[in-house]
């Protein structure tokens, strides 16, 4: 049995989120679902009620909530920054889990810019047992480029359409083919060291890149292309779909989505454990 309870909490009691709650939940890690850039937190096309609800079915509790002026959630006031907002948040959603499930640790979700929050708080709070990272930093690496660049470098049809499609300069407009999802950048090295120091503390990470962020990823090799050794790390699991876009609105797509996160939870947080993972 899952009962499903919305809650209005937080140090201000700014923030709205529905926590999902198996009645055999106690002392198992629980899952918190973070806002996609500035979507609701039912997610694009309701993924973070499907993720939630899939997850719940298997045992875990959830909480999925809006961050601070997003979605239903309002201002805490004061003056902290947009960084120290998030993992104000996040402490107060963890808080919050724990108290209604009895969970000790947990695994954060996010895509794109949720991806990137749950990278910062999983960066620094020892709370955070594992961490689901949906299309979060990239950069344009030389492989990319050449897996790129090259296929259209020897198109004939390619060029024969840019040709036919020319116009003179007087009445061209500037246009951009970049997609409209993407992750405000930070330093490799910076992130890098970030994952590492996950790995390092026990933290699980999975990491799954879509076809939707084709403007800075391209293949499998990426993973180690961008971030080096520690993607070849036992606790780190790599997917690339590049069959999806980036908000798996197709049905067959969200469901390998989901089958994934659904595996890796079980095979690195198992339901009859005490929340210590594999």
């Amino acid at each position: 049995m899952i009962r499903e309870e919305a809650h209005r909490f937080g140090r201000a009691r700014h923030l709205v989120g529905i926590a999902g709650l198996p009645d055999e939940a106690r002392g198992k890690v629980g899952v918190i679902v973070i806002n996609a850039g500035l979507v609701h937190r039912i997610g694009p096309f309701r993924l973070h009620v499907e993720m939630a609800r899939r997850l719940n079915e298997d045992g875990y509790p959830t909480l999925r909530f809006d961050l601070s002026t997003l979605g239903d959630s309002g201002a805490a006031g004061g003056s902290l920054t947009r960084t120290q907002q998030v993992c104000a948040d996040l402490s107060d959603a963890m808080a919050l889990l724990a108290e209604r499930s009895g969970c000790e640790r947990f695994v954060l979700v996010g895509l794109c810019s949720g991806a990137q929050n749950a990278h910062t708080v999983a960066a620094t709070d020892p709370r955070v047992a594992g961490a689901v990272f949906l299309d979060g930093y990239a950069y344009r690496t030389p492989g990319y480029r050449l897996r790129h660049y090259l296929p259209r470098l020897f198109d004939p049809a390619r060029w024969l359409r840019r040709l036919r499609r020319r116009k003179p300069a007087s009445v061209s407009s500037a246009t951009s083919s970049d997609p409209i999802f993407a992750v405000a950048p930070a330093p490799r090295d910076e992130v890098i060291a970030d994952f590492t120091g996950m790995v390092e503390r026990g933290m699980k990470l999975y990491l799954v890149y879509s076809g939707g962020i084709s403007n800075v990823f391209n293949h499998t090799r990426q993973f180690r292309e961008c971030f080096g050794s520690v993607m070849g790390h036992p606790s780190v699991t790599t997917r690339y779909a590049g069959e999806t876009d980036h908000t798996y609105i197709l049905t067959g797509d969200r469901s390998r989505l989901l089958d994934g996160i659904g595996d890796w939870m079980s095979r690195n947080f198992p339901r009859g454990g005490a929340g210590s993972p594999a």
